[in-house]
C-alpha cells in the first residue's frame, strides 16, 4: 500500500486529521490490505507463506469489529456497510 492511499483512508475514515490507531482506521486499513492479498493469492495459488498472514489479517480484523461491535452497534453496522465487508 502506497503513502497515498494510506492517508486517504485515515482521512476517510479517523475521526480527527492524525487519527492513526482508532479501531475503525486499522479495520479500513486492514480491509484494503486483505482485498489486495486476496488478489495476489488468486494468482499465485501455492503461497502459503502470503496465505497465512492473510488469515492471520483476518482474525485481527474480526477481533477489531468484535470491539467495534461491543462498543456501538449502530457504529459496527455502519462501518461493515461502508466497506462492504459481511459478518
Amino acid at each position: 500500500m502506497d503513502k497515498a492511499t494510506k492517508l486517504e483512508i485515515i482521512k476517510e475514515y479517523g475521526k480527527c486529521e492524525g487519527d492513526t490507531g482508532s479501531a475503525e482506521v486499522q479495520v479500513a486499513l486492514l480491509t484494503h490490505r486483505i482485498k489486495h492479498l486476496t488478489e495476489h493469492l488468486k494468482m499465485h495459488k501455492k503461497d502459503h507463506h502470503s496465505r497465512r498472514g492473510l488469515f492471520m489479517m483476518i482474525g485481527q480484523r474480526k477481533r477489531f469489529l468484535s470491539y467495534i461491535k461491543a462498543r456501538d452497534i449502530n457504529e459496527y453496522r455502519a462501518l461493515i456497510k461502508k466497506l462492504g465487508i459481511r459478518k
